[in-house]
């Protein structure tokens, strides 16, 4: 029998492998017993589209000086150069917000798949500067932009979309340019009745991580559409209490166990 839910899961700024979300997947299938069996699972990794560039920026710019703080700067490089380059450009259909956007757009495809067609509930696990990306490509699919590249499909269009789960989000550093703060309609007025019941906006945050933020005073909107701003204290002894905690979300029980029982309830 086909999975029962899609998830899609997205990674944030910064040096990432392929393999990024694969403990924190594994961890929430063990924690999910049987029901993990009706799930899923697909991850988006679009680190290359930009880290090529990274790379060879800090080629031409560390050849023939002695540069200090080598990896403090490689990190503002890598995690604040992909903030910078992920943006969209009017008529440029091959530049990086695109580009990532194709990728998010063949995970869902891949979900759709493997779920065997249109009707069945997706969510959305994004971290950092993912939940940024994740924020944009629903909104364009909510109001029909590029429907031709992207929106072939209602699940594609993400009209199925049962569940967000955001941590370490950085989304309010993204909207200072804005007003009013407009939030994505969540849940999509698409869903189900059932569905609708049991959809959830659950955005996780450590007060140590000064790129994770809560979201719901943004504005009434962002009110409206996330459900809950729960505070965690994510990391381990050398992590849990500094920035350095942004990267440690994906394992940690505070976070990982009441994101396996969310997915749960849905099958």
């Amino acid at each position: 029998m086909a999975p029962q839910i899609g998830v899609l899961t997205v990674h944030g700024m910064g040096s990432q492998q392929s393999d990024f979300a694969e403990e924190m997947i594994a961890e929430l299938k063990e924690k999910m017993g049987g029901n993990a069996d009706d799930v899923c699972w697909e991850a988006v990794y679009w680190a290359p589209v930009l880290s090529e560039r990274q790379e060879k920026v800090w080629a031409d710019l560390s050849a023939g000086h002695d540069i200090d703080w080598v990896k403090l700067r490689k990190f503002f490089l890598n995690a604040f150069g992909d903030a910078a380059a992920y943006r969209y450009v009017p008529g440029k259909l091959d530049s990086s917000y695109y580009r990532i956007h194709d990728l998010v757009h063949t995970g869902l495809q891949s979900l759709r798949s493997q779920l065997g067609g249109d009707a069945k509930p997706l969510i959305v696990i994004a971290h950092s500067l993912g939940s940024v990306i994740m924020s944009n490509y629903i909104w364009d699919r909510q109001h029909g932009t590029d429907a031709e590249r992207y929106g072939q499909t209602s699940f594609e269009r993400m009209e199925s979309l049962a569940g967000i789960v955001t941590f370490g989000c950085n989304i309010p550093l993204f909207v200072l340019a804005y007003e009013p703060v407009e939030c994505i309609t969540f849940p999509p007025a698409t869903l189900s009745d059932g569905l609708k019941a049991k959809a959830r906006w659950l955005n996780f945050f450590d007060s140590d991580d000064i790129l994770g933020w809560p979201l719901k005073a943004l504005s009434s909107s962002y009110s409206a559409a996330v459900t809950e701003d729960r505070e965690i204290n994510a990391g381990g002894i050398l992590t849990s209490w500094n920035p350095a905690s942004h990267s440690d979300y994906w394992t940690d029980n505070d976070f990982t166990r009441p994101v396996a029982e969310f997915i749960g309830g849905f099958v």
